[in-house]
């Protein structure tokens, strides 16, 4: 697929335009109850923190750690953290129950029971393309001081601390794509909103709740949602967003663990 293509919208969508009023009211409610239980509350907190760091220091003197300490103790630190990865992965769940449970056949939403051979390939173009220039971004956002000090991973974790990342780096995958892109664009096509509008409205969300990193974090996540979202709606697959997602997030909590000391001109 070539980018001029991702840039135009396709002519058809691959689901009906709810046309009952009962019915299109029942979607209403359900995607207002997704958003406050997901993603939509996460980008209003998100953007109270940003304006309470600009209230006080600047977001340019505000640390924030993405993966922090749970507990003091390992054991329950363990615990939590494996917790955290399930809930995002059972956030993701409830997107596809809600959607095969309307009826809508999953792979209509790009979600088929596993990824293609295809979909492992073009989702790591997928991360290449998002995840190289945004450590760019990242850095040049620290140097305008729009962004907060990010601390990915902690740097002195016990033995169980890598895997446990891969898990919430999947988890988070799994959660913000089939929610934020599948779910959510499915949804806005049923209630007959136009591809560019619910593109964007996917993606504002996306940059939405990445708000509390700092601004250049949500413009750099905004984007990410206008190509991953367009790629969706142009090729009716989720799983590669899915995969440069996870393979994103491996990198940048993992690495970070492991080179921190490297990673100085982040900070």
């Amino acid at each position: 697929m070539h980018l001029r293509e991702l840039l135009v919208p396709p002519a058809q969508t691959s689901v009906d335009v709810v046309r009952g009023r009962t019915a299109r009211r029942a979607l209403i409610i359900e995607l207002a109850i997704v958003a406050v239980l997901t993603f939509g509350f996460s980008a209003i907190y998100a953007t109270l923190s940003l304006i309470e760091a600009q209230l006080g220091p600047g977001i340019s003197e505000t640390t924030v750690a993405i993966n922090p300490t749970r507990s003091t103790d390992d054991a329950i630190d363990f615990t939590r953290q494996v917790m955290s990865a399930i809930r995002l992965c059972a956030i993701a769940a409830l997107g596809i129950y809600l959607l095969w449970r309307s009826g809508i056949r999953l792979s209509r939403a790009g979600l088929s029971r596993r990824p293609a051979a295809i979909d492992i390939p073009a989702g790591l173009v997928l991360a290449a393309v998002i995840g190289l220039p945004g450590i760019g971004l990242l850095a040049l956002s620290r140097l305008l001081g729009i962004n907060a000090q990010l601390i990915a991973s902690p740097t002195d974790g016990p033995w169980w601390q890598l895997p446990v990342l891969v898990l919430i780096a999947i988890g988070n995958a799994l959660a913000e794509e089939i929610i934020v892109v599948a779910y959510f664009i499915t949804r806005l096509r049923q209630l007959g909103v136009d591809e560019n509008s619910a593109l964007a409205a996917s993606a504002f969300l996306r940059g939405g709740y990445h708000l509390y990193q700092g601004v250049g974090a949500g413009l750099g996540n905004l984007l990410m949602g206008l190509i991953f979202g367009r790629y969706f709606q142009r090729t009716g697959r989720t799983w590669p967003l899915v995969i440069a997602h996870a393979t994103i997030d491996v990198v940048a909590f993992v690495g970070y663990a492991l080179l921190s000391e490297q990673l100085g001109f982040l900070r």
